[in-house]
């Protein structure tokens, strides 16, 4: 669960309410009626309407009803983790080392992962190397195009959200404008309506940098580590087609992690294997007292 996701936003608008209750007798004084004055809905409908129609007519329809799905993978963490990769690779390599690649069929058919499944049949086919990373290459390129389609929905959302909120201004002028003549109520109705050209700009921030710009990043951060992952199973496959030595490959795939995960991995398995040699010593020294 991405919890930062959530914390952050829900802090973003708790911070943002107390702020519009703040009352005048001092700082810890609050005034929840006033937030009626932040509601306008001819504000929601010139801003969220619009922008959200604009999105819509702006990309395929099926991208914009796969939303859910599309919040379903951002808050989704764990999807993809270099270390649980890396480790499933080093099994295959250290089986493909004993049984040969044709060994490998039945593990392939167990993981979930399309990709990782779709890599490890093309070597156990014996398909040219050359031709496996090509092949696997370009499905991580088409992949991380779709992705960014997506991202750009949400960043185009962005974009347009405050520009609307612009357009709500500019309404809520001209109204006020025409408000100021004696036969529109002159004077006493220019602060309503300067209210409301207000609240519409108001609300395309929001949109903007509270709603539409965290689900981008999100999002971004997803496609990056699933793009991670999936160089890792390249050049895990490759090895273990090239019949490397699992040690060797799981140093090298490592690499591809960050210098503290990468240390975090290597002292786990420090930690195991110092267990490991003081269970070995014991038995040593007691001999020697025996001679």
């Amino acid at each position: 669960m991405n919890i930062a996701y959530i914390v952050g936003t829900v802090v973003a608008f708790v911070v943002m309410i107390l702020g519009m209750a703040q009352g005048n007798s001092g700082i810890f004084s609050l005034d929840f009626p006033q937030l009626i004055n932040f509601v306008d809905v001819a504000s929601v409908f010139i801003v969220i309407g619009c922008t959200f129609a604009v999105v819509v007519a702006s990309f395929p329809k099926e991208m914009f009803l796969s939303m859910p799905k599309h919040f379903a993978i951002m808050l989704n963490t764990k999807r993809y983790e270099p270390l649980t990769y890396i480790k499933q690779l080093v099994e295959l390599a250290q089986v493909a080392r004993k049984n040969g690649l044709l060994a490998l069929e039945e593990q392939a058919m167990a993981q979930k992962d399309p990709f990782f499944q779709q890599a490890i049949m093309l070597i156990v086919d014996a398909n040219d190397p050359d031709k496996v990373r090509s092949i696997l290459m370009n499905d991580i390129e088409t992949t991380s195009e779709r992705h960014g389609s997506v991202i750009g929905m949400y960043e185009r959302g962005a974009a347009i959200a405050p520009a609307f909120g612009m357009i709500g201004t500019l309404i809520g002028l001209i109204k006020m404008l025409k408000a100021m003549s004696p036969e529109e109520g002159g004077a006493d109705a220019i602060g309503p309506a300067m209210a409301v050209a207000l609240i519409t700009t108001l609300y395309g921030c929001i949109l903007a940098h509270m709603v539409f710009t965290p689900i981008a990043s999100n999002l971004q951060i997803r496609d990056e580590e699933e793009v991670l992952c999936r160089m890792i199973i390249v050049e895990g496959v490759m090895s273990i087609q090239s019949g490397e030595n699992p040690k060797f490959l799981e140093e090298r795939l490592l690499t591809f992690m960050d210098q503290k995960a990468r240390e975090a991995a290597m002292g786990n398995k420090g930690d195991s294997g110092d267990g490991k040699s003081k269970g070995k010593t014991k038995p040593s020294k007691g001999k020697g007292k025996k001679s």
